[in-house]
């Protein structure tokens, strides 16, 4: 459905515990962090969000998924490939349901997972393991060279990440637009039922120091892992992102961190939303 002003769900995935333990961290929700993305893109958009993990959530009354021009879903807590856990089928269906209606769709990390297990594609562990703070060298592909959603994206960039699972299995009109050495599938551009979804497992919605807090929150997990050798490790790349953050000139810092425009800057960082918002949504400001 077509509005004056784009109306825009957010689907933030995250457990109301999770979302509170990020919070606690000093981290803004994903929620919040996707529609300071996109209404930075598009300011004249509306938005609405929802929690589909959490008990009786529903869209606002007197809606459906017809009503929007545009879905977007943030990354998630949540383990796609785990089929005992109700509220991952219930994400499943209401991708599906996105799907039969038709609205175009955007998401990242988890959102790619989504909608391509919905469409009928597989995702499981990433064998190498967790894949965390920037994807380095994400290549696009040679359809995602010509394909509108990476239009003025530079062919190689960086993006931050943070994920195990990875997409293993396209679903039918599925097409990979970009990948990098530790997973092959960074973006993907997916036909399926009426609708169309375009989306990353990166994430254009974060900064330096969205990274840094995530890092601060699961330092002891990525220290368990063996991600970092120990916590005063993981706290250094903390202070570190969060040093270059506030001070995006010093180039010193920049050049140990292997942190370049792509990264830092956001025109840049988010070309793929502001793509989809452009040519899927019709928000051209």
């Amino acid at each position: 459905m077509a509005h004056d002003a784009p109306r825009i769900l957010v689907i933030d995935g995250y457990p109301k515990d999770d979302r509170d333990n990020l919070a606690g961290c000093g981290m803004d929700t994903a929620g919040d962090l996707y529609v300071a993305m996109l209404s930075g893109i598009c300011p004249r958009a509306s938005f609405e969000i929802v929690f589909p993990s959490d008990p009786g959530t529903a869209l606002p009354d007197g809606t459906g998924l017809g009503d929007f021009d545009g879905l977007a879903w943030t990354g998630c807590s949540l383990t796609i490939h785990d089929d005992s856990d109700k509220r991952v089928r219930h994400h499943i269906e209401l991708a599906r349901e996105a799907y039969r209606v038709g609205v175009p769709q955007f998401g990242t990390c988890w959102g790619i997972q989504i909608a391509a297990v919905a469409a009928g594609g597989a995702v499981a562990a990433n064998p190498r393991g967790r894949e965390m703070g920037i994807a380095r060298k994400i290549t696009l592909s040679p359809t995602g060279r010509g394909h509108p959603f990476y239009e003025n994206k530079p062919i190689t960039f960086d993006g931050y990440v943070s994920h195990f699972d990875e997409v293993t299995h396209l679903p039918p009109g599925a097409e990979v637009l970009a990948g990098n050495a530790f997973t092959r599938v960074q973006a993907l551009s997916i036909h399926h039922g009426n609708g169309m979804f375009w989306g990353l497992q990166y994430h254009p919605e974060y900064d330096l120091y969205q990274m840094a807090r995530l890092i601060y929150c699961r330092r002891a997990a990525l220290t368990k892992e063996g991600f970092y050798t120990d916590e005063a490790n993981a706290l250094s790349m903390v202070e570190n992102f969060e040093r270059l953050h506030q001070n995006p000139d010093d180039k010193a810092l920049a050049w140990q961190l292997g942190v370049e425009h792509d990264l830092l800057i956001d025109t840049v960082r988010q070309t793929e939303p502001r793509n989809w918002l452009e040519r899927l949504v019709s928000c051209n400001n």
